[in-house]
């Protein structure tokens, strides 16, 4: 949990970027995240030079040689401003030095950074960030995580980037869900910052600490269960960067659009999905992966990532989704079909709805999250629906926390569904059976299956409410007249 003092001096590093002119809130991000990276890999070198001066060996395998020292963030953090830029951008420099570790072994992050871009141009700005960014104590994974969530937050918060953020109550619900286990091959195939796969990892660090005692589960941990596809370079970078800090050093991370045909080869490969994939738009049905177009026939992204994930997931596969409501009852073909499929051939299990303000202030539409099984043999048997009325924020554009949260009893609800048989339509959640849903065309609307009860209400006459009225009127009259004689 980050304090007040270290927000505020996050808040100012942002204000910095900000009044330096560096006004793109992705640009400034992607700024500080260098920053970020550079200073990593000092405190990972200075890591390996304390070990070495414990063993008496040389230093395994040193970031930097000693002709580089002086690229080191302890080296630099201190000298002259315009000395400070000449070494970040000078050929031989920082940041040429940062880029070069793409070529080597690594962090994913620096796998991506081949096609990256310092902007940072004038002398007393970078040298405000680093001073800012030195002062601000990031020994902790926890601490190093949480500031760099609140950063992204401020993608939000700035607007016209806010698409490429889910909520992050939101995503921690979903992952409480789904439960992830050590085992998990876990993707997210429209990665973004990489929040899902980030919180999967806390989820596991909380849950399953024991994992870390396994060698074998350890490295699987570390190098093959987070996945992600992102075909946005500066996203990619974000979110690279965001997994290195919450202590995930090699996620696999993929810089390739999901639904391409540069995707094609990947199929029955994760046991755990978690997403929120774009819904704005139609994409061109040229560039799409034909194999998935044979699944749903469309060019609506959110129908075909969901004919995606059928792909990518092995049988026995988990998935909880985010999907806009239309994706529930859209009658064209294609909603039918990939209903029909997720339905019919594999096992869906829950449909939680959720108000349209969750994505505000950018985004109003209404989303469900819609939870299934990949079997290819069937298996829905019921599907549990939940009308979820809050999340702990106020609907409007504003999203100021309010005691009002259905979260906590959507997890238990979800924990105990045998629970569940016997509630009514009328209450917040409750099972269909699939004959039902069959009947109505595969229509996962909760609104199609609630009932809604109308309470009785008792109202005067007109004539009474007219005499009320009439008396008011008297009253109104009395009173102008008493006030015209005090006035004289």
């Amino acid at each position: 949990m980050l304090t007040g003092e270290i927000r505020s001096k996050v808040d100012r590093i942002w204000e910095a970027c900000w009044s330096g002119g560096i006004s793109n809130p992705l640009s400034a991000i992607e700024q500080i995240t260098f920053l970020l990276f550079i200073k990593r890999l000092d405190e990972i070198h200075t890591l390996r030079e304390k070990k070495a001066q414990l063993t008496g060996k040389p230093i395994e395998a040193p970031i930097f040689q000693p002709e580089q020292y002086p690229l080191r963030w302890s080296r630099f953090k201190d000298i002259d401003a315009e000395e400070m830029l000449r070494l970040f951008t000078a050929p031989d420099g920082v940041f040429a030095f940062m880029k070069g570790l793409a070529s080597q072994e690594g962090s994913s992050y620096a796998r991506f950074m081949k096609d990256a871009v310092f902007i940072i141009s004038r002398p007393n700005l970078l040298e405000r960030m680093v001073s800012m960014i030195s002062a601000i104590p990031m020994e902790d994974r926890d601490t190093k995580g949480d500031l760099y969530e609140y950063l992204l937050s401020k993608i939000a918060s700035a607007g016209t980037n806010g698409q490429f953020r889910t909520p992050r109550h939101i995503i921690k619900m979903m992952v409480e869900m789904m439960k992830p286990t050590p085992e998990d091959i876990i993707c997210d195939p429209s990665a973004g910052t990489a929040g899902f796969l980030v919180a999967a990892g806390e989820y596991l660090r909380e849950h399953q600490p024991d994992l870390f005692h396994r060698e074998d589960l350890r490295e699987h941990f570390y190098h093959r269960m987070f996945n992600g596809f992102e075909f946005d370079a500066t996203m990619i970078r974000i979110g690279a960067m965001n997994m290195v800090l919450h202590g995930i050093e090699n996620p696999n991370l993929v810089d390739v659009d999901a639904l391409s045909r540069a995707n094609a080869d990947v199929a029955e490969r994760f046991s755990l999905i978690l997403a929120n994939p774009p819904f704005k738009g139609s994409l061109d049905a040229s560039t799409v992966d034909h194999k998935l177009l044979t699944v749903v026939n469309t060019k609506k992204t959110e129908l075909l990532f969901l004919g995606l994930m059928l792909r990518i997931m092995k049988v026995g596969g988990r998935a909880a989704v985010i999907v806009p409501d239309g994706v529930l009852f859209g009658s064209s073909s294609a909603h039918v079909a990939i209903r029909r499929e997720i339905i019919e051939k594999q096992k869906l299990e829950a449909i939680i709805s959720m108000p349209s303000g969750v994505f505000k202030p950018y985004a109003g539409v209404s989303t469900a999250v819609i939870i299934f099984t990949k079997t290819n043999s069937g298996g829905t048997d019921k599907v549990w629906f939940y009308d979820m009325h809050a999340d702990g924020f106020t609907l409007d554009d504003k999203r100021q926390p309010i005691t009002t949260n259905d979260i906590a009893d959507i997890l238990a609800r979800y924990d105990n569904l045998a629970a569940e048989t016997d509630r009514k339509r009328t209450e917040q959640s409750f099972l269909v059976p699939l004959e039902e849903i069959r009947t109505n065309a595969y229509d996962l609307s909760i609104n199609r299956y609630k009932e809604v009860t109308y309470a009785e209400q008792a109202y005067d006459s007109p004539k009474v409410i007219i005499e009320a009225i009439r008396q008011l009127d008297e009253e109104r009259q009395t009173e102008l007249q008493a006030l015209e004689e005090l006035l004289g």
